[in-house]
């Protein structure tokens, strides 16, 4: 029989659970939860698969981690990613307000009264860096944080504790503050076939059928699996 966890539930009741954390057996499937299920904010898109672990509150995800959430502004974040404890998305209201064009930084208008009859008029022309867009099969690490407009492509691991400011590309593991390249997980013609061959994409019942090939085996062998199962985009 294929088994595989439910991305309509936010718990996830066939984790393994740690033996060397026997205070956290009990509430392990609160710890790690699926994100899709428990989003309500239509500003906030979350692919299937994508999982939050917080020891604390792994539920109050979208009210705790995505800070400024004010604006028109979006966070879309693709499916199979794994975000660690501590995660948090500054949207474009955080920082823009704070910097409308003139010589200071201080937001007057979010006081109301006076200070905002007399601005009110400069709202509209507030700038934005625009969305977060997360790709798939991307890993942050816990604490890490990401400012606003940056996109992090399909594969993409962030270090612990970094502070992303800039686009970061698919495969590439930065990390530090502000964030920068450590590395390419892979070379570049395999990085062109993991992004064509785009394993998130398959139905659920296909990856796990291949889940040990994804999981373990390498670009060329995935590659020649996606051919053979006709699941290679050209």
């Amino acid at each position: 029989m294929t088994t595989f966890p439910d991305p309509s539930n936010a718990r996830i009741p066939g984790m393994i659970k740690s033996e060397r954390r026997p205070g956290l057996v009990e509430a392990a499937e609160d710890v790690t939860v699926f994100l899709k299920p428990l989003i309500k904010s239509p500003k906030i898109e979350v692919g299937e698969f994508t999982y939050y672990n917080d020891t604390e509150n792994a539920a109050g995800f979208e009210d705790s981690n995505v800070l400024y959430a004010y604006g028109p502004e979006r966070l879309v974040i693709g499916k199979f990613c794994c975000l660690a404890m501590g995660t948090k998305f500054i949207m474009s209201p955080g920082t823009d307000y704070h910097m409308p064009g003139g010589t200071t930084s201080y937001p007057f208008f979010i006081f109301g009264g006076s200070w905002l009859e007399k601005t009110a008029d400069l709202l509209p022309s507030l700038p934005s860096k625009g969305d977060i867009v997360v790709g798939n099969d991307v890993w942050i690490g816990r604490e890490a944080v990401i400012m606003p407009g940056v996109t992090i492509g399909d594969g993409a691991v962030i270090g612990a504790r970094s502070l992303v400011t800039s686009d970061v590309a698919p495969y590439t593991v930065v990390g530090g503050n502000p964030a920068k390249e450590i590395k390419k997980r892979l070379p570049d013609e395999d990085i062109d076939r993991m992004l064509r061959i785009a394993w998130w994409d398959w139905p659920a019942e296909v990856v796990t059928e291949h889940v040990r090939t994804i999981w373990s085996g390498t670009p060329s062998e995935l590659e020649e699996l996606a051919k053979k199962i006709g699941r290679l985009a050209r």
